[in-house]
This record gives C-alpha cells, sequence and structure tokens, in this order.
C-alpha cells in the first residue's frame, strides 16, 4: 500500500484514492445512504419549525429576536468552510499532503468560528430577550432545529479534527482517503442544511 505522510507527496496513489478499493467505494455508498436518513430527519425537524413559528405564547417573536447581519456572518463563515473542504479534496486528488492537512485545518477553524457566533446568538435570546427553550412553542422548535444542526457542525469538527491526527500518523493512503472523502460530504450536508435554515428560519422569520 503507497503511503504519503502529511509533510509529502502521494508517490502511486490513484487520483481519486478514495475509490480505489471496493471497501472504499462502499463507504461513500453507505455514506450517501446515511446522508439520506439525515435529510428526512431534518425535513421533520423544519416541518416541526413551520407549524410552531407563530406560537410565541406571547414571548418574543421571531421579527423581534434576530439579527441578521450576525446570522449573515455565521453563514459566510460556514460557506467559505464549504469552499476550503472542496480544496481540500483537490489536495487530496492531486496527492498534496501538506496542502490537504492545512486546508483541513482551515474547514476546522471556520466551523469553530460559527460555532461561537451561534452560542454567542443563543446567549443574547436567553440573557436579553428571556427566550428559552420552554419559552413558547416557538422557541422550543427553534433550538431543537438550530441546536441540533449546531450539534452537527460541533461533531463534524471533531470527526475532521481525529481525521488529520490520522493523517499526521498513518499518512495518506487508499485507507484513510475515503474517511477524507465522507467527511467532506457531511460537511457540505449541514452547509446545504444551514443554508435552509438560513433562509426558512431567519429571513422568513423578518419578513413574516
Amino acid at each position: 500500500m503507497t503511503t504519503a505522510h502529511a509533510g509529502g507527496t502521494a508517490g502511486n496513489l490513484p487520483h481519486e484514492p478514495e475509490k480505489a478499493t471496493l471497501e472504499g467505494r462502499n463507504k461513500v455508498l453507505a455514506f450517501w445512504l446515511f446522508l439520506g436518513g439525515e435529510s428526512v430527519l431534518f425535513g421533520t425537524l423544519f416541518a416541526t419549525f413551520l407549524a410552531l413559528r407563530n406560537q410565541t405564547n406571547e414571548g418574543p417573536s421571531a421579527n423581534d429576536l434576530f439579527h441578521l447581519p450576525l446570522v449573515a456572518a455565521a453563514t459566510f463563515l460556514l460557506l467559505v468552510s464549504s469552499l476550503t473542504s472542496v480544496f481540500a479534496i483537490q489536495a487530496m486528488h492531486r496527492g498534496k499532503v501538506a496542502l490537504l492537512r492545512n486546508w483541513l485545518l482551515v474547514t476546522v477553524f471556520l466551523g469553530l468560528c460559527f460555532l461561537v457566533l451561534e452560542i454567542y446568538e443563543f446567549s443574547v435570546y436567553v440573557r436579553h430577550e428571556e427566550f428559552g427553550m420552554t419559552t413558547s412553542a416557538f422557541s422550543s422548535a427553534f433550538y431543537t432545529l438550530v441546536g441540533f444542526h449546531g450539534a452537527h457542525v460541533a461533531f463534524g469538527i471533531l470527526w475532521i479534527s481525529v481525521l488529520i491526527g490520522q493523517l499526521a500518523r498513518k499518512g495518506l493512503t487508499v485507507v484513510t482517503a475515503p474517511k477524507i472523502y465522507v467527511s467532506a460530504m457531511y460537511w457540505h450536508f449541514i452547509d446545504v442544511v444551514w443554508v435552509f435554515i438560513f433562509t426558512v428560519v431567519y429571513l422568513l422569520g423578518k419578513v413574516g
């Protein structure tokens, strides 16, 4: 098995090492099925939110709460992190292991910045707006949907961080490449979900 360590360049690895073995192709296919299940789960949460978004129980409404510049900044960070994960996969396909590692690190950093902004947003709602998880049906639906997505982002950050460690220890191989590839698929998925959250929860909340 050809190995390329984190400081070097892949030697005889194929152009798409994540699909070089049957195991790697099966991992990619299985992960598509997993994302299908995740899509159904998020679809259910979106439907619940839309059904409850006007049930404020005389508490704050979406128009009262949301500060779009802050959410737009968080959205920008997450979308850029999706681009950096694309650059990481391109570097992997070119066998540029150090560049792959660096783009993964940037992706993790941007994801952390997104989480910091989201935690700050939640803290403002709870401390200054008295908008907690049990304030209303709207607040419960909001925190469940957005918080569930935030948990996915946190998991993605942890996952990619572990893969960076594996890349340093084991190098880029036909075993580690599928793991990196499916982590990028996961990251794109949570970015797409956030675009829907930004549109359905925040933008519609302000104009509605």
